[in-house]
C-alpha cells in the first residue's frame, strides 16, 4: 500500500510504503479510484487557522490531529473486501467491486448528536483524512459500510468532491433556502463557488452574484451561470453587488471567511438576513456589534453536512443530472504538487488524485 503522509506540518507529504492492511471487525477496504484534493487539506498540512486580532493561531495538533496522518476526505474506492462482523443487512446493497463514496465526516457513534444522525457535530470527531487516516493512498479502511455511498454509475473522479465541498455547499444553501426566489450573493468562485451555483439551479434558486478577487475564477462562475460577478478588491464593490441584486440581499453563502469577504457579506445584507460562514480561510471578526442588533442579522456558522444530506446530494445530482465543476485529474504521486498549486490560486475548480 502506498500513502502520501504529512509526517511535519508545513513539509512535504512523505510517501510511504507498507503493507495493505486487512479489515477488522465491522471495516471495509477499499481500493482508491479517486481523492480530491480541498482547501481544508491545506489548514491540516500548515497546522492551524488563522484566529486574527493577534490571536495565537488556532493549532490543530492541540484539537487532536495527531501526526503522521494521511489526508484525503473526498475520497471514492472500489470496495475490496468487508471486515468478519459486517453483516448482510450492513452491507445495504453493496458488495466487493462496488464503487462507493465515503463519507468522512464521522463522530464517536454513541453521543446524542451522532444518534440523531448529526456526526459532523460530533465532539469527539474521527473524522477521515483528518483525525484518521483518508484518501492520500491506493487503499484506505472505512469504519462501516453505511458510511459508503454506492456511486451507481456516476464519474468516480467527478463525484469525489461531493463528499466535501459538494455536501458542504449543499448543506449551506439549505440553510438559506428560503431566501431562493432572490438572487443571494456567494463569496468565492473556486471548487466550492462553482459546485453552489450548480445545486443553487438544480434546488430551484432564483440564481447567484459570485464575488472573487481572482479573474480567472470569476470568469469560471460566469460560464457555471452566475447572474453576475463581482470583483471584491473594487473600491465600489458593495454598489456593485447592490445594483446586481436589484433588490435587497437576504442571503449571503461566505465560502471564502476572511475579514474582507465577512465585512462586504454582511454590509450588502437588507435587515433581517442571513449571512452563512463556511470558508476557514482564517482572521478576525469585522463586524460593527452594534450593527447586528439594528439590521437584526443572522450570523450562522455551517460546517460540511450530515449523512442524510450526502446521500440526499447524490440523488440531486442524479435526478437533475447536475453537471461536474472542473476538475484537474493528477497522479497520487504529484499530491505535493497539488497542495501547492492550491496554496498558490493556481487552480480552477478542483484538483483530484488517481491512484
Amino acid at each position: 500500500m502506498k500513502s502520501f503522509k504529512v509526517t511535519d506540518f508545513n513539509a512535504p507529504l512523505a510517501e510511504v510504503d507498507e503493507p495493505t492492511p486487512s479489515p477488522a471487525g465491522t471495516q471495509v477496504l477499499i481500493r482508491v479510484k479517486a481523492a480530491g484534493v480541498c482547501h481544508s487539506d491545506l489548514h491540516i498540512w500548515e497546522g492551524g487557522y488563522d484566529l486574527g486580532h493577534g490571536r495565537k493561531p488556532l493549532s490543530l495538533k492541540d484539537r487532536g490531529v495527531a501526526l503522521p496522518r494521511v489526508m484525503g476526505h473526498e475520497s471514492v474506492g472500489e470496495i475490496v473486501a468487508f471486515g468478519p462482523d459486517v453483516t448482510e443487512a450492513d452491507k445495504h446493497g453493496l458488495k466487493e467491486g462496488s464503487v462507493a463514496l465515503v463519507y468522512p465526516w464521522i463522530g464517536c457513534g454513541k453521543c446524542a448528536t451522532c444518534l440523531a444522525d448529526d456526526e459532523n457535530m460530533c465532539l469527539k470527531p474521527a473524522s477521515l483524512g483528518v483525525y484518521c487516516d483518508g484518501g492520500y493512498a491506493d487503499h484506505m479502511t472505512v469504519p462501516h459500510p453505511r458510511y459508503l455511498l454506492d456511486l451507481k454509475g456516476l464519474d468516480p473522479v467527478t463525484a469525489a468532491p461531493y463528499a466535501c465541498s459538494g455536501v458542504t455547499t449543499y448543506s449551506a444553501l439549505k440553510k438559506v433556502e428560503k431566501d431562493f426566489d432572490t438572487p443571494i450573493v456567494i463569496f468565492g468562485a473556486g471548487g466550492l463557488g462553482l459546485m453552489a451555483l450548480s445545486l443553487l439551479k438544480a434546488m430551484g434558486g432564483k440564481g447567484a452574484i459570485v464575488v472573487d478577487i481572482d479573474a480567472r475564477k470569476r470568469e469560471a462562475a460566469e460560464a457555471a451561470g452566475a447572474l453576475a460577478t463581482v470583483d471584491g478588491k473594487a473600491t465600489d464593490a458593495l454598489e456593485q453587488l447592490v445594483k446586481a441584486a436589484g433588490q435587497p440581499i437576504r442571503a449571503v453563502i461566505d465560502l471564502v471567511g476572511n475579514a474582507a469577504t465577512a465585512q462586504l457579506g454582511f454590509d450588502c445584507l437588507s435587515k433581517g438576513g442571513k449571512l452563512v460562514m463556511v470558508g476557514l480561510f482564517g482572521g478576525g471578526a469585522p463586524w460593527a456589534l452594534p450593527l447586528i442588533p439594528i439590521k437584526a442579522i443572522t450570523i450562522q456558522g455551517s460546517y460540511v453536512g450530515n449523512l442524510r444530506e450526502t446521500q440526499e446530494l447524490l440523488d440531486l445530482v442524479r435526478s437533475k443530472k447536475i453537471a461536474p465543476i472542473p476538475v484537474t485529474t493528477m497522479p497520487l504521486a504529484k499530491a505535493n504538487d497539488a497542495l501547492l498549486d492550491l496554496q498558490k490560486g493556481k487552480l480552477v475548480g478542483r484538483a483530484v488524485l488517481t491512484p
